[in-house]
């Protein structure tokens, strides 16, 4: 029979030597609280990378949340009469924000943007189909171009040569012609951005068209942000000198519901000056204070307060006193109903206050709705009407080697 007895000391008995060594030094409950306070830290530090992991987690996926609210969406919206296939992007911001824009005219189809409860509703007039945009006659939404605005008598000398334009505008050259940047159809791109979706548009005007002289190739992009702003950025070069002034010219109104005037909503201008016009709407030339006239909206100034003083309603150029130097505040609205708030900035030196007075009820818009007078209202930012004629008037001729730049941001919120 094997022997089991003990011929030396075991491991258990060497631990126990050895504890009890260590425990003639001092109270074993010092050992006990070093291996208590070294367990304690490491706990400590699984809990915090544990927390740092799940706050990776949770940040990660607000960023694919935000992502995945964020969207661009191309479809077909119909076809012009020449069979250009016309397209229709929806753009969705993170907050839920969206603007529909087509890339015939480049225009704005619709804005939803959330009242004070934060019940959506879109604010721009239009029309549902591309038909009703091939019919328009008001601009509803537009990119206007090459020159946003009127020219007197369709006429202006430039570098000693006179160029005749169309007369579509009583005796007057409107928005670029017949057929201005409003009746053509872009060239459409989808872009991601860092500050929100957008849709770049693209447009070659050959020398010549509407009267203009120079090829001219333009860029214009829409971009709905993060911080709920539509900005609008345009770009052009020539390859001859010629005047350009583009502009957008949505028809606001903030109710939501195109069966509301736009009377009651609050106005403030940061323009202390405008420029008087003539009977057709062309300016004198010559630039006056706002200050006692009904055309005073320095201070917050509801649209219908003065209109009735104004033969035919607002239809006026102001004078930015940013004066186009850099992006700056340019206007406000507020409609006290929804609470829905419009800013307004722009690196042009000028804003066309336009309160809808030719809506005369003979439209029918988006959803069968009847457009009626000052049904929207139209802040359109630009240099100054009849400027090629009005050397005293900030300069908008484009010369080869030079690059047009502008840029326009409405910003949302509530009150």
């Amino acid at each position: 029979m094997k022997n089991f007895g003990r011929t030396g000391s075991t491991n258990l008995e060497k631990l126990d030597i050895q504890y009890s060594m260590l425990n003639t030094c001092g109270d074993d409950r010092v050992i006990k609280g070093e291996f208590a306070e070294k367990g304690l830290k490491m706990v400590n530090r699984c809990v915090l990378i544990c927390v740092a992991m799940c706050l990776c987690a949770l940040l990660s996926n607000c960023q694919i949340e935000e992502r995945t609210k964020m969207s661009i969406k191309k479809e077909i919206f119909g076809k012009t009469a020449d069979g250009k296939e016309v397209d229709l992007y929806t753009l969705t911001n993170k907050n839920g924000l969206v603007a529909r824009i087509t890339n015939f005219g480049g225009i704005l189809v619709g804005l939803e943007v959330p009242d004070r409860d934060g019940n959506m509703a879109d604010i721009t007039l239009g029309h549902d189909t591309l038909e009703g945009y091939i019919k328009d006659k008001v601009y509803l939404g537009v990119t206007a171009g090459r020159y946003g605005n009127r020219i007197a008598k369709g006429r202006f000398t430039l570098d000693g040569v006179e160029y005749k334009l169309a007369v579509n505008d009583g005796p007057n050259h409107l928005h670029g012609g017949i057929k201005g940047f409003n009746k053509v159809v872009w060239n459409g791109r989808q872009l991601q951005k860092d500050e929100g979706p957008a849709v770049e548009f693209t447009y070659h005007s050959k020398d010549g068209e509407e009267g203009y002289p120079g090829d001219l190739s333009v860029s214009v992009v829409y971009t709905l942000t993060n911080d709920n702003e539509l900005k609008i950025s345009y770009e052009a070069l020539t390859s001859k000198p010629c005047p350009v002034n583009l502009t957008h010219h949505s028809y606001f109104n903030l109710t939501g519901d195109a069966t509301c005037d736009i009377l009651g909503h609050i106005l403030t201008m940061h323009a202390s000056r405008f420029t008087p016009v003539d009977k057709t709407a062309i300016p004198l030339g010559n630039i006056e204070s706002v200050k006692g006239t009904p055309m005073d909206f320095t201070e917050p100034t509801a649209i219908g307060t003065n209109i009735a003083k104004i033969k035919g309603g607002y239809d006026h150029n102001y004078v930015l006193d940013s004066a186009g130097e850099t992006l700056a505040l340019a206007a406000k609205v507020y409609e006290p109903k929804t609470g829905r708030v419009m800013e307004l900035y722009t690196t042009e030196p000028g804003v066309q206050f336009y309160s809808g007075n030719f809506l005369d009820g003979t439209i029918k818009g988006k959803g069968g709705i009847t457009y009626n007078k000052h049904a929207g209202l139209c802040l359109e930012t630009e240099h100054f009407p009849d400027s090629p004629n009005k050397p005293q008037f900030p300069n908008s001729i484009l010369r080869p080697g030079q690059k047009y730049t502008q840029v326009t941001v409405h910003k949302f919120y509530t009150e």
